[in-house]
């Protein structure tokens, strides 16, 4: 049995190609992601976040960084050939959460990325 999430550290648990993996935007996982999004602080990165306009490739950017910074060792190409429970929209959960996760409540995407109705 794999490790377990700690919610307090802002973890997440997420199956990604059919495994149980833990997840964490740490320190290093947000210095990473703020060279991938070219912003200069925190907060140019959850107001990228929080558009709610986010791209596939910003996906693979955010889950690899936050496996990465969960222990795992996966590169952007390796998250980009991975599969997730409902697609593109189980993509998006977990991004999703993990985000909340890290920045809170405040920052979750009003219209996350991922198949819209209608």
């Amino acid at each position: 049995m794999g490790a377990r999430a700690n919610r307090h550290r802002g973890e997440i648990e997420a199956v990604l190609d059919g495994e149980r993996r833990v997840l964490c935007l740490t320190l290093g996982a947000l210095a990473e992601l703020e060279t991938a999004f070219a912003v200069d602080s925190l907060t140019g990165l959850a107001e990228r976040f929080s558009s709610g306009r986010l791209k596939a490739d910003d996906l693979i950017r955010i889950l690899g960084a936050g496996l990465r910074g969960g222990g795992n060792l996966f590169s952007d190409e390796d998250v980009a050939a991975m599969a997730a429970a409902d697609g593109l929209s189980g993509f998006a959960r977990i991004a999703a959460e993990l985000l909340q996760a890290t920045f809170g409540a405040e920052a979750r995407p009003e219209n996350p990325p991922g198949p819209h109705p209608g």
